[in-house]
């Protein structure tokens, strides 16, 4: 195996001897060493190694251990995961149990059996392997609730597999984001991820309707409350029972129907307009906006309690430009469902289509893009949609700078390879002339950033 190839071992010890003999002991590894803790830490920074052999006396006072500890602490603070095996003295059992409790892998008494230590060590790199892959098989599965929602967005994926965690409580759920970025449908899968999911799911835009006849829709009414009402009518919240109730566009809601809502909350009864029985409701409540809150909070517009009642689980929906991929994605979606339903046969998205589609800021998200793919699908000449058919496109979303090297690099290699990906609509072969690597390297590429 070439040293390229062959694993990082980072070795703490100031006993240049003995760690002149680990290095030796264990050739097998790409051996790094350091004789005190600024020097180990610049190391992890560099290398990130997966496994770290130290003393826990260092300098500038080897014969305390704080210095190993305050060490011990760093390492996993910067890189969790790393296996971190503790040297201690014959008699320091005490110490070797506290740095396992701080999250040490394991502990050796000096003297060791080389052949012991090894052993251990290449368990500890096994392990490490073992939850590496495990994270990339998590990352690269999108929980099945979440079927409808297209993406390959690590930062969505996220999102989705919070949404799985979250279904199985009956916390109430605050979901975050820009018109158009799927929050009906992350609510759905909310409902669908729940034990609630045979029951009914119950959706209204506390926007769309008007504010005096709100309080009817979500509360019901007895016959005869008011001129008209012929009939007692449940609302939506009694609609809802033992299911789920979305509340969206929460951010609209009336004044004194924040009230009302906040005491159903508490109280999980309600009253039907002209009624005066009090009826119990099990329900599920999921709320969504685009609006901020705590600002709407501070210009006393929304009630604090009533935003705290909600904001047990809070949500927050990424907008599509910030979505790696996925705008090329789902427009290669779009256009088969929308040549299907239009009787256009087999179209295809020509490639300054794509350049156009990808450069675009999308303000509208997905629902923006769905119309304008729909648009070019039903007015395009042939069977390719050109950028002319997409529309006059622009604004490119500017990134922050990224410090850290390796991160950055592998987050460079990983956007454009969800790019190359989503714009070859899924064709391997295509992406990786895209790319200009050969197709065994980019199921290599795929096969670390968990991309199926």
């Amino acid at each position: 195996m070439s040293a390229a190839k062959m694993p990082h071992l980072l070795i703490v010890e100031d006993d240049r001897a003995l760690q002149k003999q680990i290095r030796w002991a264990f050739d097998q590894y790409e051996t790094l060493a350091a004789d005190d803790r600024e020097t180990a830490m610049q190391l992890m920074r560099r290398y990130q190694p997966a496994v770290v052999t130290m003393d826990l006396g260092l300098p500038p006072d080897p014969d305390s251990v704080s210095e190993g500890f305050k060490l011990l602490e760093e390492i996993l603070s910067l890189a969790p995961d790393t296996k971190v095996i503790v040297l201690t003295g014959q008699n320091d059992r005490a110490n070797a149990l506290r740095a396992i409790a701080l999250g040490a892998y394991d502990f050796f008494a000096k003297p060791f059996e080389v052949d012991l230590l090894g052993l251990t060590i290449q368990r500890a790199y096994r392990l490490h392997e073992l939850q590496k892959e495990n994270e990339r098989l998590q990352a690269m599965q999108q929980p099945d609730a979440m079927a409808g929602m297209i993406t390959r967005d690590p930062d969505l994926l996220r999102v989705c597999r919070t949404i799985e965690r979250v279904g199985v409580t009956d916390a109430t759920v605050l979901l975050l984001g820009e018109s158009g970025t799927g929050k009906e449908l992350l609510a759905r899968g909310l409902h669908e991820s729940s034990p609630r999911r045979r029951e009914r799911f119950v959706a209204i835009n506390c926007a769309a309707i008007p504010d005096n006849l709100l309080e009817s829709e979500l509360f019901g009414y007895e016959k005869g409350a008011f001129t008209g009402a012929g009939k007692t009518t449940p609302g939506k919240i009694e609609t809802a029972n033992n299911g789920t109730l979305m509340l969206d566009e929460i951010g609209d809601l009336p004044h004194n129907l924040q009230a009302k809502l906040l005491r159903f909350l508490q109280e999980r009864v309600i009253e039907r307009i002209g009624g005066r029985n009090e009826i119990p409701v099990n329900v599920r409540i999921v709320c969504a906006t685009h609006q901020n809150l705590p600002q709407l909070i501070s210009e006393g517009r929304f009630r604090e309690d009533l935003y705290y009642r909600l904001a047990e689980i809070v949500v927050n929906i990424p907008p599509l430009r910030a979505r790696t991929g996925d705008a090329s994605l789902l427009a290669h979606v779009f256009v088969r469902r929308f040549a299907a339903e239009n009787g256009r046969g087999a179209m295809s998205l020509r490639e300054d289509a794509l350049r156009a589609i990808e450069a675009h800021a999308w303000p509208g998200n997905v629902r923006e893009l769905e119309n304008c793919i729909k648009r070019a699908v039903i007015m395009a000449d042939g069977h390719q949609i050109t950028a002319a058919d997409i529309g006059v496109l622009s604004g490119v979303q500017a990134e922050e700078m990224v410090l850290d090297l390796r991160n950055a690099r592998d987050e460079a290699e990983k956007r454009v390879t969800i790019a190359a990906l989503a714009r070859a609509d899924g064709n391997v072969v295509k992406a990786a002339e895209l790319l200009g690597v050969s197709r065994p390297t980019l199921y290599d590429m795929m096969h670390r950033f968990g991309l199926k």
